[in-house]
């Protein structure tokens, strides 16, 4: 029998050798590897330690993550039926084996033994926080119910495991059945020479005739800015909105409601009121009402803001076109021709300076900059797709700090957006500190035939973001796994990502990989200072789209009777009551899409956006001061923040770094929802 590639030992991933049929009897296998390590703790003859129980359990099932990393990453980069229905088979498993671990009697008892003696152990404030993680790990999800209610328990994991999956095929399926053929060229009036061209190709690629226009963003968005058929630009929304909501097998209605009604069961069940009070109590923001404060303070200052945005742009469309009522569909239509008229700032100028190869060299120079780190591209280790690039990062020193993969164009096994993973945690063990190995997944614009991928501006502060976690799991630098890079409270985990992003508007930042792609002319500063000014364009508008993503979050899981909701849309609509300013489409529903609530991590979470946006302008404003590359500040932010995971409480770590808590005012300064002075 040939050797599974997932069993063997491995540093980055082997992933020419992995076939499909390798995934089920490998992950089952490690899932019993792992197993067997935990008996091992339990049987341990001698009294729990720190060392051979807490320390000893976070060493537990490496073989697994590994595995487990490779599979699910791939589920959402590049995927097919095979892969979704082996999903479907392993987790169960994986929800059964946590279920087994967590509901372990005897391992329990080991753990709360040594928690019980936190006082005389001695330990650093990293070992505290492992061994209070790892208690309230057990304690949180059920190592204190009786038998029937842990059986309960298991059944509603294995249950909310199968949900989740179901959900994110559904709308990766909706995605990808939608297929818009234009064969009349007129019908493209407005849009850009490169998104035609991209339209033409990916029509070629499907052996058709004409243009095709897709739901996947760089193909959607594009169309829903400057395409001037209304008619077409209304199909496109209507289209985009409905995922999971039509009348088909792919509907994620009961869906929803399954996954609600189940995580408010788990939370009563674990002794929470309702799902967000679960959630919350592990996070900076602690309750929903502190939530709810937050949203709707925000709510207070964006409101008035975003209604005269969206008058003024009401009446613009109105005096340009005759329009009477604006619709989803014209938002981003007649935003950009506003914006364009009001800063002389036309998306399609600036997108020649950011020619992806040039954004990538940018983003890492500001890393050397910042961080001191330094970037290879190599083709020493596998990949799992052509697309993907592979880095070797080290630091001036020429220290190997970590392997970085990169993936930054869509495909029909990939799941729309951006994101970043890990294939590897960096942890030190036996006196060897084990470096990470980290992803980032994007959907930008695809080289054409006659143009390199040349991104807009939103796709360079997309970049930024995903590379600002990405540099939380590079330099990560902590004793245990499982308080390593982003494993972090999750309204502390945007911070890294978000600040990044404010380098792309700074022109000392630009001026380093802002380049015309033909000419290598640098971005003329005229252009620098109009992003400058038009940072805060319609920023009322985009900040109540924000808060009201946050606020329907927390009324699908802060309610106290989920399994009474009856109409997911109507739900929905209450829900989105105070922050709506379009009129409401009655064939879309975003619940039956929102992934990051339904298949990602952000249940009773969402409003951590906003949360870290106000750490990151307060973060920023500190550089500002001191200048956006100055060492001292960065050499802070690296050694406090992106260096220590969750390795102490996050306002402390905060604190550190910024000599104070953060205030909300550099934020609604920025946003210009406050006078700047």
């Amino acid at each position: 029998m040939t050797k599974n590639p997932l069993l063997q030992d491995f540093n980055t991933p082997p992933f020419s050798q992995i076939k499909e049929e390798n995934y089920k009897p490998a992950i089952k296998k490690a899932i019993q590897i792992a197993k067997d390590e935990i008996d091992a703790i339990v049987e341990n003859s001698e009294a729990p330690t720190f060392e051979n129980t807490t320390v000893a359990l976070d060493n537990t099932g490496n073989k697994l993550d590994r595995a487990t990393s490779i599979f699910f990453n791939l589920n959402s980069a590049e995927t097919n039926e095979e892969i979704q229905k082996i999903a479907k088979d392993i987790s169960p498993w994986l929800s059964e084996f946590r279920n087994d671990m967590i509901l372990n009697e005897g391992l329990f008892k080991r753990v709360k033994t040594v928690y019980d003696q936190l006082s005389d152990l001695n330990l650093t404030p990293e070992q505290e926080m492992l061994l209070d993680k790892q208690y309230k790990s057990f304690a949180r999800n059920g190592a204190n119910l009786k038998e029937a209610d842990k059986a309960e328990l298991r059944k509603i994991d294995a249950e909310l495991a199968k949900l989740s999956l179901q959900f994110g095929e559904h709308v990766l399926a909706e995605t990808n059945a939608f297929e818009l053929l234009i064969t009349n060229e007129d019908d493209l009036a407005g849009l850009p020479e490169s998104a035609k061209e991209a339209a033409k190709e990916l029509a070629n690629s499907k052996g058709k005739e004409g243009w095709m226009i897709t739901l996947d963003y760089p193909s959607y968005i594009p169309f829903m800015t400057y395409a001037d058929n209304r008619e077409l630009r209304k199909k496109l929304a209507i289209a985009f909105g409905k995922k999971g909501f039509q009348q088909n097998e792919y509907n994620n209605e009961q869906i929803v409601k399954d996954i609600v009604t189940l995580r408010h069961k788990r939370a009563n069940l674990l002794g929470y009121k309702t799902h967000a009070h679960f959630v919350l109590e592990e996070r900076m923001a602690e309750t929903p009402e502190k939530v709810m404060e937050f949203l709707n303070e925000l709510l207070e200052k964006a409101k008035p803001a975003a209604q005269r945005e969206f008058d003024n742009l009401e009446a613009y469309a109105k005096k340009l076109d005759g329009i009477d009522q604006l619709q989803k569909w014209d938002g981003a239509y007649y935003s950009e021709k506003l914006k364009k008229e009001l800063f002389n700032l036309d998306q399609e100028l600036l997108k020649p300076y950011f020619k992806l190869e040039n954004v990538i060299d940018g983003v890492f120079t500001v890393a050397n900059k910042l961080y001191n780190l330094q970037f290879e591209e190599i083709d020493t280790i596998d990949k799992y797709h052509e697309d993907v690039k592979t880095y070797a990062v080290t630091d001036t020193d020429g220290n190997f700090v970590s392997y970085f993969y990169a993936d930054f164009h869509p495909r029909p096994g990939k799941r729309n957006g951006a994101w970043m993973t890990s294939y590897k945690s960096q942890y030190i063990r036996n006196g060897i500190n084990e470096r990470p190995q980290v992803s980032i997944v994007c959907n930008f614009t695809k080289p054409t035939q006659t143009k390199p991928s040349l991104l807009t501006f939103n796709e360079v502060t997309t970049l930024f973001h995903e590379f600002g976690h990405a540099l939380h799991g590079m330099l990560a630098n902590t004793t245990y796994k499982s308080l390593s890079g982003t494993s972090v409270s999750w309204d502390f985990v945007e911070l890294p990502s978000q600040v990044l992003e404010n380098w792309c508007y700074e022109k000392e930042a630009l001026e380093l990989f802002a380049k015309h792609y033909e000419t290598g002319e640098i971005i003329p500063m005229e252009y620098v200072e109009k992003i400058k000014e038009s940072a805060s364009f319609h920023e009322g508008m985009q900040t109540l789209r924000q808060l009201s993503f946050g606020l329907l979050d927390m009324s699908w899981h802060s309610g106290d009777s989920p399994e009474t909701i009856t109409s997911v849309k109507e739900f929905e609509t209450n829900a989105f009551e105070s922050t709506q300013l379009y009129p409401d489409i009655a064939e879309n529903c975003m619940s039956t899409s929102f992934s990051h609530i339904f298949q990602g991590g952000y249940s009773a979470g969402y409003y951590s956006y906003k949360w870290a946006e106000v750490l990151d302008a307060d973060a920023f404003e500190y550089f500002k001061e001191e200048g956006i590359f100055n060492k001292e500040v960065a050499d802070k932010f690296k050694n406090n923040v992106l260096s220590k995971g969750g390795t102490e409480e996050p306002m402390e770590l905060y604190k550190r770094f910024r000599g104070r808590e953060p205030k909300p005012d550099a934020l609604l300064r920025r946003a210009g929802l406050i006078d700047k002075n």
